[in-house]
């Protein structure tokens, strides 16, 4: 796998290795799975473990030390060194395994789509807008030449 592809792999999965790390510490790989806390855990810090999980178990005993140090330092002093430091070691086990890569992939949600959520009277929500107009008694007046 190219080392773009990979990189473009660790990029996206960044958000969910953070909340992952930030949700369960160091204890990321000894929890349990158990179907109805990961029901009502946070969808990203789950997808998080479940990828911290799969480089895990695809590391020798070498590679998953090095692993539980950089998830342990991330989750005890949670700025940008410790994460570009576990990040890092993600990127070089993606490298090393073309299959754990495509694992990886798998995992993660499909790139290209747009999600909007919007909530709340008179919430107004889009990708792209010109004008928006939220308020009762609204006057647009058109531009002036």
């Amino acid at each position: 796998m190219s080392a773009e592809i990979v990189n473009q792999l660790v990029e996206q999965a960044g958000p969910y290795l953070s909340a992952a790390v930030g949700a369960y510490g160091a204890g990321v790989f000894s929890r349990a799975q158990d179907a109805a806390v990961d029901a009502a855990a946070d969808a990203t810090a789950s997808l998080g473990q479940r990828i911290l999980r799969a480089v895990w178990h695809r590391r020798d005993d070498q590679g998953r030390a090095a692993l539980e140090s950089a998830v342990r330092e991330a989750a005890e002093e949670p700025d940008e060194d410790a994460a570009g430091a576990l990040r890092q070691l993600i990127k070089r086990a993606l490298r090393e395994d073309t299959e754990l890569a495509r694992e990886v992939a798998e995992l993660l949600p499909a790139q290209g789509g747009v999600t909007v959520n919007v909530s709340g009277t008179r919430a107004i929500g889009a990708q792209h807008i010109d004008i928006a107009v939220s308020g009762d008694h609204a006057t647009i007046h058109p531009p002036q030449p």
